[in-house]
């Protein structure tokens, strides 16, 4: 999956600053988190950036985190895990990443847990 693929699919890109101030909390706990493992960002135009699907108001989306987590353990690298998160699936309806925007992430993390298994 090259870059372009991944910029259609995740569509708008929060650089580290921009992703920090609604949060809250400063552009290095954003590498903080990407650096657990519990955020992906990737560099765009020489800046580390996150999708912008991951920040629902002043909170990252529920549940994000912890699945990020599910799909490292399974092997996923950052790029096969954003194609998972934001590419759409019948059964859910609709992206991943959008069923836990719209709070349904059980379902999301059920799926992401049988896959590191």
């Amino acid at each position: 999956m090259t870059q372009s693929d991944i910029d259609t699919l995740v569509g708008e890109w929060l650089t580290l600053k921009e992703a920090a101030e609604p949060l809250g909390v400063s552009p290095n706990r954003i590498k903080t988190l990407i650096r657990e493992k519990r955020m992906m960002g990737v560099v765009r135009g020489g800046e580390l950036s996150i999708p912008a699907a991951f920040v629902d108001g002043h909170d990252l989306v529920k549940g994000l985190p912890g699945t990020i987590v599910l799909l490292s353990d399974a092997g996923f690298s950052t790029e096969e895990a954003l194609r998972w998160l934001f590419t759409p699936d019948e059964t859910l309806p609709g992206t991943p990443i959008q069923a836990m925007r719209e709070n349904r992430g059980t379902e999301v993390r059920r799926r992401a847990q049988s896959m590191a298994f």
